[in-house]
């Protein structure tokens, strides 16, 4: 007996979570120069075309971090280095290649502004791409640029290379050196950015265009929960079972895919879950019944894990589905009960004991199933927080262990807490450069008052001096980077290009 069923309904509004820092208003009282203004209009007139030629050229390297490979080892990122110092050394720029960081730059100046970047991507799935992720698609949606990295991080180094052509071909006068910095594994490993910083004296000021506008002065802490739920022999019951349970692709990612087979199901079973499938919204289900295995698969809304608002994470839905009842602590069966009574349907972690909490500037703690993994003897669910401050590393450790500990023994749960990390949150509120990024997004945007924001991203300004992110995306906006759908519009790329030019001149005249 065969029998399918598909529900759909539309998304629902996403939820917004920027905050803003309460500073004064006056406090960034200012306008930007006039020279900063002509060479923004100047570069966006000359370079809109160019700076897509060299996008194009950048997406088509796969610079994902393959696992056991250096990425001083890897031809990927070799090639796309490779060609990033031809489109340095043809505008005009010096380019210093120093294994996993390279720097491009403008000027002599021991003084100097850094622009940090990056040059590696998130792992893709083409089967979700209308044409390949790593060909500059700008056909199949009209005014949008499609492709891994458009918007993290490739498109901010195209940028910034024409925004300092063109701060070149005016032959403005500079009391600061700009250097751009490109680091080749910020999505899978800090260690060498960190050696790179121990070692090296770095610029006295520093923006990251990494993350959002108008300015960003606060990054929750980034945190992985890891927990084995022990497989267990399988059921000799007529009963209905879960035997396999999956879901994600990567850890920053709010998964849209999931997938579940229940063994010994009937027809009764697939019409009362059909029923159920039809009331939610923003996620699909797909149920198929053979020779009583009963095979559903979720299809959300991938999104950035540290906005888990813009998706629809497909895991808990899935396992929402499936809450009707009890299932066997089998190992799959016990992850579904775990992310029923744990996680559910929330975003903030308030059924996970006492470990939900907020900040007034920073926002609420964020808890996310992103992927399950499937191991000999286990299967591994990788949980994504985001973490404001407010809490001390310790204080949530012991609440998250106090959590886990109370529901394993509760349910008689065969299940083992492995490594957890927890982050933490950075507060960056005292950068000289502040006033002036938020002028030149007032001029450039028209949206007054700017004030700075909290997100719950990381970047590595955490790890330079006076740094702050800067763009790409522009507040209340969808973030695409880390999606299956990641694109930036030739509109925001184009008012990036003005606004890159008028900051760099604004902090190095």
């Amino acid at each position: 007996m065969l029998k399918k069923l598909k529900t759909a309904t539309l998304l629902s509004c996403s939820l917004i979570t920027i905050t803003t820092l309460s500073f004064t208003t006056s406090s960034f009282a200012g306008k930007i120069s006039s020279l900063a203004d002509h060479t923004a209009k100047y570069a966006a007139e000359t370079y809109q075309k160019d700076m897509v030629k060299s996008l194009a050229e950048l997406v088509k390297y796969n610079t994902v971090a393959v696992d056991g490979v250096k990425s001083t080892d890897n031809p990927k990122h070799i090639a796309f280095k490779k060609a990033l110092k031809k489109q340095a050394v043809d505008l005009g720029l010096d380019f210093e290649d120093h294994g996993y960081v390279v720097i491009i730059g403008l000027g002599e100046s021991k003084e100097r502004v850094g622009i940090i970047t990056h040059g590696d991507i998130q792992p893709v799935n083409p089967a979700k791409w209308a044409k390949s992720p790593f060909e500059l698609n700008t056909t199949t949606e009209p005014g949008k640029l499609i492709a891994r990295g458009t918007e993290d991080d490739k498109g901010p180094i195209s940028t910034v290379l024409y925004a300092m052509k063109a701060i070149k071909d005016k032959n403005i006068a500079l009391t600061k050196r700009l250097e751009l910095y490109v680091y080749m594994a910020e999505e899978s490993d800090w260690g060498p950015l960190e050696e790179y910083v121990r070692h090296n004296e770095l610029p006295q000021i520093n923006i990251t265009t990494d993350a959002e506008y108008p300015v960003v002065t606060a990054e929750k802490g980034y945190g992985t929960l890891k927990i084995a739920f022990n497989k267990q022999v399988k059921t000799t019951s007529l009963d209905a079972y879960i035997s396999h349970f999956e879901g994600g692709y990567f850890g920053s990612q709010i998964p849209e895919d999931a997938k579940v087979i229940i063994e010994n199901a009937d027809i009764s079973l697939l019409q009362s879950l059909m029923n159920k499938a039809q009331h939610y919204q923003g996620v699909s289900f797909d149920l198929t019944l053979k020779d009583n295995q009963l095979t559903i698969t979720a299809l959300g809304k991938s999104a950035h894990s540290s906005k888990p608002q813009e998706g629809v994470n497909a895991i808990p839905y899935l396992a929402d589905l499936l809450s009707h009842t009890r299932w066997p602590n089998n190992g799959a069966g016990t992850l579904v009960n775990f992310i029923n009574d744990n996680i559910g349907l929330g975003l903030e972690g308030k059924k996970f004991g006492k470990v939900a909490y907020t900040d007034d500037f920073m926002g609420p703690m964020t808890v996310s199933p992103t992927v399950i993994k499937h191991n000999k003897s286990n299967i591994e669910l990788n949980i994504n927080i985001r973490r404001p401050r407010g809490k001390s590393e310790q204080q949530l450790r012991n609440e998250i262990n106090q959590a886990i500990a109370s529901w394993k023994l509760k349910n008689m749960a065969d299940i083992t807490e492995l490594d957890h990390y927890i982050g933490e949150p950075f507060v960056q509120g005292e950068a000289p450069q502040i006033a002036t990024l938020l002028s030149v997004f007032s001029h450039f945007t028209g949206i007054e008052n700017a004030q700075p924001i909290s997100i719950g991203g990381g970047t590595n300004s955490r790890l330079f001096p006076n740094a702050v992110a800067f763009g790409p995306s522009m507040p209340g906006a969808e973030y695409t980077g880390h999606s299956e759908h990641e694109f930036i519009t030739m509109k925001q790329f184009v008012l990036n290009l003005k606004m890159y030019t008028a900051v760099m001149i604004e902090l190095a005249k």
